[in-house]
């Protein structure tokens, strides 16, 4: 294996209240996934420590509600400039913590400043469209809009994309005018950390951000239920998802939710199949396919299904998995044992069902330590299978054919997630007629899974509550008011 970011020697406060870092009570154990050996150990909080979090975003929320969009937008053009600057840093972080290619890691730091930086953009806009008159049917009265901040808001994230899904709530909650609470992953806070020192060195008002490191049940259960935490979301499972939801219902408080996926990736009959093998392969092995967005199921027309499983088997077989500190690997280590154990699990139950594998499945030879697997690619799922139904969060590929366009976008639409969908097609009006077909939050076209800020977030069904980026993102963050007054 390759050097990485050595272990921290001693335990690392987990807590950051009012912009001072406290060690917390139990020390979490954070484990580099690529070799089992602990990388850190992290104070964590308990229901007293939200509850000291919430109390410090309160107390801090009126001034920072009332600072103007221009003065809120330079704070996170601050942060942005300060996550430039630590760049390499937290990429180290991000391969160590998660496990994933360093190449991965570098996007995903890219996206956290491009993020605050569009959010930085959104903020300037704030102050010219505040009071915006409203036009009414009567001469007697006159309205305008008021968008004003919820308040103290919980943000709960996930493992998979460390820092990238934190940006997405962050900085829209920021630029809102709103204060905030993070709960980090017990399983990957390191970047989270990394991050919190940059915005306690950019000069952002003390107790505008908190954040408490520990499980969910200590920190994440409290902070959904916490009856002075105005809004909450929460990026996960489904099941969490729910726990959430049920939480936030005691005090009927705003959620936002961006759950799970079980996507489809279309190959059309006259599809460049080159390019959808790599579509393919680049939308299910991707950050080791722990993805909500994985686009695990491929549906292929009949005439070219041969073909593109040769071709995709060759291409699967051919990616470079191992040390994500090492040139050339394109995947790295599943984030834990529970994981690795989970998609284990589920490549076995899909075997029983009469999937067929093609490829992969197991360790690779040559990597004795660490959570690695190979990329798998199935066939002939069949359509009531694990496989094919339940989210992996693994690097499983299925791969299933169809007879007609109608029967393509029956299977894709036949599902309780809608998150995302990709379309490979030479031909423009046909790509976008199934596109328009698809019920899903996000298609791509010919594309590989780029996002960008400016384009929202979110799935129909069961994949989410809400949209994150763009002007909805910001809007998650919002109250509206209309003043109306007699004239």
């Amino acid at each position: 294996m390759q050097n990485t970011l050595p272990t921290f020697n001693d335990p690392l406060a987990g807590v950051y209240i009012n912009g001072q870092w406290l060690a917390g009570g139990e020390c979490l154990s954070v484990v580099n996934p690529a070799t089992e050996m602990p990388l850190a150990s992290v104070g964590s909080g308990d229901a007293g420590t939200v509850d000291q979090a919430v109390r410090a975003g309160g107390e801090a929320f009126p001034a920072w509600a009332a600072r103007s969009g221009a003065e809120r937008a330079a704070c996170l053009r601050r942060i942005a400039e300060g996550v430039r600057a630590r760049r390499e840093r937290l990429i180290q972080l991000q391969s160590s913590n998660n496990g994933k290619p360093l190449a991965e890691a570098g996007l995903d730091v890219d996206d956290v400043i491009a993020t605050f930086e569009y959010y930085a953009g959104l903020a300037e806009g704030l102050d010219a469209a505040q009071d915006r008159p409203v036009e009414l049917p009567s001469e007697d009265f006159a309205a305008r809009l008021r968008r004003e901040p919820c308040g103290v808001v919980g943000l709960i994230v996930p493992w998979n994309f460390p820092m990238v899904t934190t940006a997405w709530k962050l900085a829209p909650a920021l630029a809102a005018g709103c204060s905030v609470v993070l709960k980090p992953s017990e399983v990957t806070p390191l970047p989270e950390l990394e991050l919190a020192s940059i915005i306690h060195d950019s000069g952002l008002p003390t107790g505008v951000f908190n954040l408490v490191c520990g499980t969910g049940l200590a920190v994440g259960a409290p902070l959904a239920s916490h009856p002075r935490v105005a809004k909450v979301s929460f990026t996960g499972s489904n099941a969490v998802g729910v726990q959430v939801m049920q939480r936030a219902a005691e005090t009927v408080k705003g959620v936002s939710l961006e759950l799970g996926g079980k996507s489809s990736l279309l190959v059309l009959a006259d599809a460049d199949l080159e390019l959808a093998v790599e579509l393919a392969c680049g939308g299910a092995f991707f950050n080791a396919g722990q993805m909500c967005s994985a686009t695990s199921r491929v549906l292929v027309a009949e005439a070219l299904v041969a073909d593109f499983l040769a071709r995709v088997k060759a291409r699967a077989e051919a990616i470079c998995v191992g040390d994500p500190f090492a040139e050339g690997v394109e995947m790295g280590a599943l984030v834990n044992q529970a994981q690795y154990l989970r998609v284990r699990r589920h490549i076995e139950r899909g075997i029983e069902a009469g999937a067929r594998l093609v490829c992969g499945g197991e360790r690779p030879q040559d990597l004795e330590q660490g959570y690695f697997l190979q990329p798998t690619v199935f066939a002939d799922v069949p359509r009531d299978c694990n496989l094919w139904n339940e989210e992996i969060f693994g690097p499983v590929l299925c791969v299933r054919s169809f007879a007609s366009e109608a029967e393509a976008i029956e299977l894709a639409n036949d599902s309780e997630f809608g998150l995302v969908a990709s379309v490979v097609s030479t031909d423009a009006a046909t790509a976008e007629r199934v596109a328009n077909a698809l019920q899903a939050g996000m298609v791509w076209i010919n594309s590989p899974q780029v996002i960008f800020p400016q384009t929202s977030w979110g799935g129909y069904k069961q994949s989410s509550i809400g949209r994150e980026l763009g002007p909805w993102g910001l809007s998650a963050f919002q109250e509206i008011k209309h003043v109306v007054r007699a004239v």
